[in-house]
């Protein structure tokens, strides 16, 4: 065990597991971008390979938590819940206090079957970030910039363009609109107050415009809201670069569905639901902290192999011309291919560091609290 994780700490494969990502990344995104011919002849075709193509890069994200990692995901629900899981287009509500929060809801879709297919309201900045808002945008993924006049159109149109997506699909929503800091909760708070709101210990105040909006475009389509609550066991703040030195965690999630007929119609009703929603969501990370554990049976989904088995045809497929390449710049002795090879795997790493900081807590930029941002929305 400690051997496997010597290896696993060694920049080296890291660095060649980072590489195996980016360039099979950059692959897919040319087949995507290939595929637009085929947007006015056959959309739902377009869709469902995309769905693939997609499934084959964010599946590797996914290896890292699940094989690389060993993190462990237990599901705190009913079993009837579980049946439903990848046999109807819902809306997903998830807690923003982690890291990799995004990464353990891709598991789950992943082992329900619909990681190519899962969908999210993105801030516009990562439509810039290659890889991730790249296939994002072949996808159809809603972005917007959190500038309501500005985004209704967008958001509307994309949204009401979804209503006849060909493959069952979950539309993850961050509620809270940004992660949560000590600092955001503060802000939050103080607007809970002003607004009369019960305040909340463990999340930030729901921004329920989005939600509102997001159930009235798809209503007709998706038939369920699942409420996710996130936590890990022994106190434990997990990030993507422990999970890329291959540092296990243990994920809790508490899982509860709501039918779709079942939430107000109304824009100020549902917007109090949500609100009632995170009231609870408060009150299961309390029992969560007192406990060690999510009220509730438990639910184990087991992991499937396609994930690793879709990285080792990448890393077969690219890793042999790379490493023959690297031997023969070694062998040549050349200065100048030498310095020019170490020069790559320098851009390189930086380039991987700067993917992985998109996720990290302390760069995750936000405007919450700006008193001229919120005159904007």
């Amino acid at each position: 065990m400690a051997l496997l994780a010597y290896l696993k700490s060694l920049f080296i494969l890291q660095l060649l597991m980072g590489f195996v990502f980016v360039v099979s990344g950059l692959i897919i995104n040319f087949i995507q971008l290939c595929t637009c011919i085929l947007w006015p002849i056959n959309k739902q075709l377009y869709r469902r390979i995309n769905c693939r193509l997609s499934y084959s890069l964010w599946s590797q994200l996914v290896m890292l938590l699940e094989w690389w990692s060993g993190t462990d995901c237990t599901l705190y629900t009913d079993q009837a819940t579980v049946d439903k899981f990848g046999k109807e287009h819902v809306i997903i509500i998830l807690n923003h206090n982690f890291e990799i929060d995004f990464l353990c809801g891709w598991t789950m879709c992943e082992r329900y079957g619909v990681l190519g297919s899962s969908k999210v309201l993105a801030k516009h900045e990562l439509l810039k970030v290659p890889l991730i808002g790249w296939t994002w945008y072949f996808l159809e993924i809603v972005f917007c910039k959190r500038k309501w006049e500005e985004d209704r159109k967008t958001v509307f149109s994309g949204l009401s363009r979804l209503k006849d997506y060909p493959e069952y699909m979950w539309f993850l929503l961050y509620c809270e609109g940004t992660r949560f800091t000590e600092k955001k909760h503060q802000i939050s708070m103080q607007v809970a107050e002003s607004k009369g709101l019960p305040k909340l210990k463990y999340h930030l105040l729901p921004r329920t415009k989005g939600f509102t909006t997001t159930l009235q475009c798809l209503k007709g389509t998706v038939t369920a809201v699942y409420d996710v609550t996130l936590n890990f066991k022994d106190n434990q703040t997990p990030t993507l670069l422990g999970i890329v030195n291959g540092k296990k965690y243990k994920a809790d999630m508490s899982v509860r569905r709501f039918s779709v007929e079942d939430i107000p119609d109304n824009e100020a009703e549902c917007a109090n639901w949500l609100h009632k929603i995170y009231q609870e969501k408060d009150a299961l990370q309390e029992f969560y902290n007192k406990e060690g554990k999510f009220p509730g049976p438990t639910i184990i989904p087991p992991r499937r192999p396609w994930t690793l088995l879709n990285f080792l045809f990448w890393a077969t497929l690219l890793l042999s011309p790379l490493i023959n390449f690297a031997c023969g710049v070694v062998v040549s002795g050349s200065p100048l291919l030498i310095i020019g090879f170490i020069i790559f795997l320098i851009i390189a790493s930086i380039a991987i560091r700067r993917l992985i900081g998109v996720t990290e807590v302390k760069k995750t930029g936000s405007s919450y609290g700006n008193l001229e941002a919120k005159k904007q929305n």
